[in-house]
């Protein structure tokens, strides 16, 4: 499994309108290794592993939380934290002023260590930006990947090392950015016009699946032509029936334009989903979020079929540990971490073995939204923001990082 998904990855591939960036394959490899190794067997703990029942509250795998530390930031046992950014100010070792309402995020690796991509979701002038870290974790600098775009919220990474960033805006762009910021982002068409919200790469299948942010949207697939091209490909919409568990089929939309009838509107059958947000591949699955119901669906690849991995509204005496389901991303033990938009301003861990319970919380920062998670490459650190921060508007945005003891 591991050799055959890194020569999917580091097969030779033309540029396409955005050249890869510029490793040679030995790089090429290691960078496959880590990147894909969660993808690989981060999701192994839950694979066939249908739940008789979605997650319920019990005790995390950290413990319980501390106090809050000067930042406002309660963590477990052993974790520390610090900030790495704030919106309006310069990042450290670098000319650029941190953007606005940081939103979805994802890391990369590259020669001297790694790199944390965040969306800005502003209109106008929203797009992207970057930081960089060297090998012990020192900010080296930062600069912006993307300019021009309207409400960036979520996106996602490719298995070629770069970032989908995408707009949460009626008939919305996906944008292929470079992390390394050398590279002008290009616009991918072919991907759909829709209320774009996140984007998950499944190297297995070659497939990109997109959560759409509507209380009626739909999730989608892109197959592109040529696996690591984006400029052309098939986009298909998930066909189910209208209960929370089943089978699924994938069906063409006819005009990804979407104009004039909008891509959610042109199937007959196409299963709707209450407010898509974030969205995350591992092992045969895919796990994404809707904050209309605040539930995590659970879409098993190997079977065609779906269930729920946590539904609040079925945990009972109002004792739900996650509220406002957003951003989700996985990590190498195969916990899911998903964040909040609003409640109690947590990310939640859910274990393969069904418990959900807090993992962090900011205190301070009620009329805020946490957002972008995402692991180092190593999985030692999670990055994430309060895109509001204590200020509750755009302008008070500020970036974290979490250092600790996490599960590999």
């Amino acid at each position: 499994m591991v050799t055959s998904l890194l020569e999917r990855c580091v097969e030779p591939q033309e540029n396409h309108g955005l050249p890869r960036p510029g490793l040679h394959r030995r790089s090429l490899l290691r960078t496959a290794v880590v990147g894909v190794s969660a993808a690989a067997f981060g999701g192994s703990l839950w694979r066939g592993a249908a739940h008789a029942s979605p997650a319920q509250p019990g005790p995390g795998p950290y413990g319980a939380l501390g106090a809050a530390d000067a930042q406002g930031l309660q963590l477990p046992r052993g974790f520390t934290g610090r900030v790495i950014a704030r919106s309006g100010q310069r990042v450290a070792n670098s000319s650029y002023t941190w953007h606005s309402a940081p939103d979805g995020g994802a890391c990369f690796v590259d020669g001297r260590g790694w790199i944390y991509v965040s969306n800005s979701e502003i209109d106008p002038a929203g797009g992207a930006g970057a930081v960089r870290f060297d090998s012990s974790g020192t900010v080296t600098g930062a600069y912006r990947i993307l300019s021009d775009t309207r409400l960036n919220c979520a996106g996602g990474a490719t298995p070629w090392q770069t970032w989908l960033s995408c707009e949460e805006i009626s008939r919305g762009y996906v944008y292929e950015t470079d992390p390394f910021g050398v590279r002008a982002a290009v616009r991918r068409d072919a991907m759909g016009r829709f209320k774009h919200e996140a984007a998950a790469a499944d190297p297995v299948r070659r497939t990109v699946y997109l959560t759409e942010d509507e209380s009626n949207g739909c999730l989608y697939r892109f197959t592109p032509t040529t696996w690591g091209d984006l400029s052309s490909g098939r986009l298909q919409v998930l066909t189910a029936g209208s209960a929370a568990s089943g089978s699924f089929t994938w069906t063409d939309i006819p005009d990804p334009d979407g104009s004039p009838t909008a891509t959610r509107s042109q199937v007959a059958g196409a299963k709707r989903f209450n407010g898509g947000e974030g969205c995350h591949y591992a092992d045969d699955t895919v796990w994404f979020t809707t904050k209309g119901d605040n539930r995590v669906w659970q879409l098993n690849l190997l079977s065609a079929t779906y269930e729920l991995a946590y539904d609040d509204s079925l945990i009972g005496g109002g004792g739900a540990p996650l509220t406002g389901v957003d951003n989700v991303t996985g990590s190498a033990s195969g916990d899911l971490y998903v964040a909040e938009d609003g409640g109690s301003m947590d990310i939640c861990v859910i274990t393969p073995g069904g418990v959900v319970a807090p993992f962090l919380r900011l205190q301070g920062q009620s009329g805020s939204e946490i957002t972008g998670p995402a692991f180092s490459p190593d999985g030692s650190r999670l990055y994430f923001s309060s895109q509001r921060g204590t200020s509750g508007s755009a302008s008070g945005g500020i970036t974290y990082e979490v250092t600790g003891p996490f599960r590999t």
